[in-house]
């Protein structure tokens, strides 16, 4: 379900003047998406990096000057020998796996144009499935899966990336630089953690494909 500050009915009017708050919306549109959170530190022992299993890490992943760099190729291996999955130059949050409560991922992030068809930050772990959520590039717009429309025209920009999962109500609420952006609910409780960088899609990817990412940061309520 996508929303914008333009368009979000905070209010409803029932009846003869009656009015009802929606619950569901806890963040209010003006509201910094991280009111309300506690910051969670992170250091470089929370940072594991996947990548292709026969090559070196720093042919697929840099960083320099607070910028992470992550990139893959179509045909480059998966991140484990005999695995099926796709391939991922990925940094795994270790160490904060959650399964209850209220967290958040925020992140700044540039997907240069040219490169489509990957992940850029995802959930891993649900009920449901393998993931709660992915949050992909094609095309320069960003959507849920290969879905939903999150939001457009992100190629050759840093944009601000907030990613808000409550646990507890199943209930999950993405923000692109402050705005609201889509909420959806999840799929289930599992040994959750986030993951940024590039993960191809099965289909309709680019040869290459990149994202960076800067001010890594969780919180969590």
């Amino acid at each position: 379900m996508k929303f914008s500050c333009s368009n979000l009915n905070v209010l409803l009017f029932l009846g003869l003047g009656g009015l009802v708050v929606l619950s569901d919306i806890h963040i209010l549109c003006g509201a910094d998406p991280t009111d309300g959170f506690t910051y969670v530190p992170l250091t470089e022992a929370n940072y594991v990096i996947q990548k292709p299993y026969d090559i070196p890490v720093e042919q697929r992943y840099s960083y320099v000057n607070g910028t992470h760099k992550f990139w893959v190729y179509a045909d480059d291996k998966a991140h484990n020998p005999g695995s099926l999955t796709q391939p991922r130059t990925e940094l795994r949050v270790t160490g904060l796996d959650y399964s209850s409560g209220v967290w958040q991922f925020e992140g700044h992030a540039f997907v240069p144009n040219g490169t489509s068809g990957h992940t850029i930050v995802q959930i891993h772990g649900a009920a449901h499935g393998n993931t709660t959520i992915l949050l992909r590039i094609f095309e320069g717009n960003m959507r849920y899966y290969s879905s939903d429309i999150v939001a457009t025209n992100l190629y050759d920009k840093w944009f601000r990336l907030n990613l808000i999962h409550n646990v507890d109500e199943g209930h999950l609420m993405v923000f692109i630089d402050g705005e609201l952006k889509f909420q959806i609910h999840d799929q289930g409780p599992g040994d959750l953690y986030f993951k940024c960088g590039v993960y191809a899609a099965p289909r309709n990817i680019s040869y290459y494909m990149e994202s960076r990412w800067r001010d890594i940061r969780l919180y969590k309520m």
